[in-house]
């Protein structure tokens, strides 16, 4: 049985920013930190060793695999910075016209630096993936 690699720890979030070797990279992270913080309401919780994640929702695909994951997160890592959204259909890649300098992979969005970026549309981002995935997944509320 698969087995998720990604859980909610309790390994404490500020102890992970401040491993953070970068010292930009580390501002970033907290700057983030209050971003999502006040955005979204949730606490922040380290998932697995390395992403920074708020709310959680419980998934079921039609093939039956489950499991737990954060409504939206962050990970400060050595390449890029890592912000987890929904994949799906919320007008994402709409709000993201606006975001700024970033690439983007199936639920991840990388950016540089939160200097980059435009920090209302990434509040959007948050606020929209949030509603999607608590609409995706009702009994999460």
């Amino acid at each position: 049985m698969y087995e998720l690699k990604t859980k909610e720890t309790d390994k404490s979030v500020i102890e992970f920013i401040e491993s953070v070797e970068n010292l930009k990279k580390r501002a970033d992270a907290y700057q983030l930190l209050d971003i999502f913080t006040e955005t979204t309401g949730f606490e922040a919780k380290m998932w697995g060793p390395s992403i920074i994640g708020f709310g959680k929702y419980h998934y079921k695909y039609k093939t039956g695999h489950e499991g737990e994951a954060p409504l939206v997160g962050f990970s400060p890592r050595k390449a890029s910075i890592s912000l987890y959204f929904a994949s799906g259909e919320f007008n994402r890649e709409a709000l993201l016209k606006d975001f700024g300098k970033h690439k983007t992979g199936k639920a991840c969005v990388y950016i540089n630096k939160i200097a980059d970026i435009d920090v209302s549309v990434l509040q959007k981002v948050i606020v929209e993936s949030i509603k999607y995935l608590q609409e995706l997944y009702p009994d999460n509320k």
